[in-house]
């Protein structure tokens, strides 16, 4: 018998994971991968050239740099549950894709470097959890090189993030004198081994046997820090934790794989399955429960030319209810349009397989050309709307040119392309051709650069703009017109033709401001 759709939904766990450059996200990925089984051998992140692959970074540029700069997401069975990984960029230029990507998770699990602790971008990161009451799991990364003392890293997470820190493992020394973790809650000794091959398995602490892994100053060491910890830190609660106030905590090495099977345990015995999402039917506010029968879901990310030799372009729709079956037809609900959806894929970074059924919780592609836009809510009866999803005013404007005058009409569709991806954001000023692209960092510029040269063929110029802060206007549509009337030359539209005022500085911004009191001049617009 098949099962039903809130059963389906219960085993379901969808994570993001969330951290600083640098900090082991690409490569614990990986051994969470390895670890459901999902792929052989983890990606040699730290080689050279041609060898530098991992599963989660595909594009050209991630492989050349190292690093993740676009959102994937990947799917895998493990001991009866199924996860669905969201990988999101770790470079902080891309901060903005990742927030969207934390819209389609229920739980995040943030990567601290042992060494560093929390960093900048961490703290930005984290905020975008607490905005959307995500509950987050820590993980203790590279405690096989020198570390800070782990009681300073637990008051760390509790200052600065004002979460309750609740290790559920202790470990045993670090660099070289890193000999393991204590399971603090099955009192079980995990033997550290640099070669995973070689690891021993788990032993109870008090037993002889502890003696082949640790010499008695070692072992006294561990004995009275867990003590101390435990008696110190709120003893793990998973009501707590749900609610967003308290954190387990994990100790390990990705690289070295280990740590990272309790890890993925932990996320299935904790991590929240789908829950009720709030949405607006008919004008009336309302909550998609998992089990619902209707199937609906929302787009959170657009991905072109994930095969650039196809030309394709896919919608992520993260589903919240119902079970999804292969050639189903959704409606969108701004636009009215019906599609059938016959090619429904689940990923794995850049592959992916067909998908006969899904349900609330999983992340399914839906290739289209243009039709399905980030923010879009899909549903059987297309009358449903989730909150839409945010744009943030730039940081950085620009304006590009391509050096082919003959190319100017292709650089127009490469554009809105990029910009309904949410990878930049497109302007064109009322007056004048050039178009101008706002950004959150310079790498987003460089990263846009090398996709229109290998996936369009264009060879761009990107210039300094006159305008250094953008807004979004609201307000009577008398207002807006009064106002653009005396600032036509600082007036553009973006993607979605909405109004946007092009500022030379931020003082600019407080001086029309005051001068219009009934025009908003707002930072942030829904895309929907």
């Amino acid at each position: 018998m098949p099962s039903s759709p809130a059963a389906e939904a219960a085993r379901r766990r969808t994570f993001a994971i969330i951290s600083h450059p640098d900090a082991g996200k690409t490569t614990l990925t990986e051994h969470l991968l390895l670890t459901g089984g999902a792929i052989r051998a983890a990606g040699a992140v730290r080689a050279r050239g041609e060898q530098r692959r991992t599963t989660s970074d595909w594009m050209k540029i991630e492989r050349e740099r190292g690093i993740s700069v676009s959102a994937s997401v990947m799917t895998f069975d493990h001991d009866g549950l199924m996860f669905n990984l969201l990988d999101t960029p770790g470079h902080e230029d891309f901060s903005e894709d990742t927030y969207r990507t934390l819209t389609a998770a229920d739980a995040a699990v943030m990567v601290l470097d042992a060494a560093k602790g929390i960093e900048p971008q961490t703290l930005k990161l984290f905020e975008v959890c607490r905005l959307r009451d995500i509950p987050i799991v820590t993980f203790i990364n590279k405690m096989d090189r020198e570390a800070q003392d782990p009681f300073a890293l637990l008051d760390e997470i509790a200052s600065k993030l004002a979460l309750d820190p609740a290790p559920l493992y202790w470990p045993a020394g670090s660099g070289n004198r890193f000999k393991g973790v204590l399971d603090l809650r099955r009192q079980r000794f995990l033997p550290f081994h640099r070669n995973p091959a070689e690891r021993g398995e788990p032993i109870a602490f008090n037993s002889n046997a502890v003696v082949q892994y640790l010499d008695p100053d070692e072992q006294g060491e561990l004995e009275e820090g867990a003590m101390l910890v435990t008696e110190a830190s709120k003893p793990f609660d998973p009501e707590s934790f749900l609610e967003g106030h308290m954190t387990p905590v994990f100790f390990g090495s990705a690289l070295r794989h280990f740590g990272v099977d309790e890890l993925l345990e932990g996320l299935g015995a904790y991590a929240p399955p789908p829950k009720p999402v709030a949405a607006r039917r008919a004008g009336q506010d309302t909550h998609v429960a998992p089990g619902d029968a209707e199937v609906t879901g929302f787009v959170f990310k657009v991905q072109a030319n994930i095969d650039p030799g196809h030309r394709d372009r896919i919608a992520f729709l993260r589903l919240t209810s119902g079970r999804f079956t292969r050639g189903m037809k959704l409606k969108v609900e701004n636009t009215h349009r019906q599609i059938s959806v016959n090619s429904p894929m689940l990923f794995f970074a850049a592959d992916r397989e067909l998908a006969e059924e899904a349900f609330a919780g999983d992340v399914i592609g839906i290739p289209n050309h243009g039709v399905l836009r980030v923010g879009d809510s899909l549903s059987e009866s297309g009358n449903l709307r989730f909150a839409g999803l945010p744009n943030f005013a730039p940081e950085i404007l620009r304006r590009v040119r391509v050096k082919d005058p003959l190319k100017a009409k292709h650089l127009k569709r490469a554009l809105e392309g990029l910009a309904e991806e949410g990878v930049t954001q497109l302007f064109r000023p009322e007056i004048g051709a050039d178009f101008i692209v706002g950004a959150v960092g310079q790498l987003q510029f460089e990263v846009m650069a090398d996709r229109l040269e290998t996936e369009y063929g264009l060879d761009v110029i990107f210039e300094g703009a006159p305008f250094a802060e953008a807004r979004w206007l609201a307000g009577a549509r008398a207002d807006l017109e009064d106002f653009a009337g005396k600032h036509r030359m600082a007036m553009a539209a973006d993607i979605d033709q909405a109004p946007v005022f092009l500022a030379k500085s931020a003082w600019e911004i407080g001086y029309v401001t005051e001068r219009f009191p009934k025009v908003t001049f707002e930072r942030t617009k829904e895309r929907a």
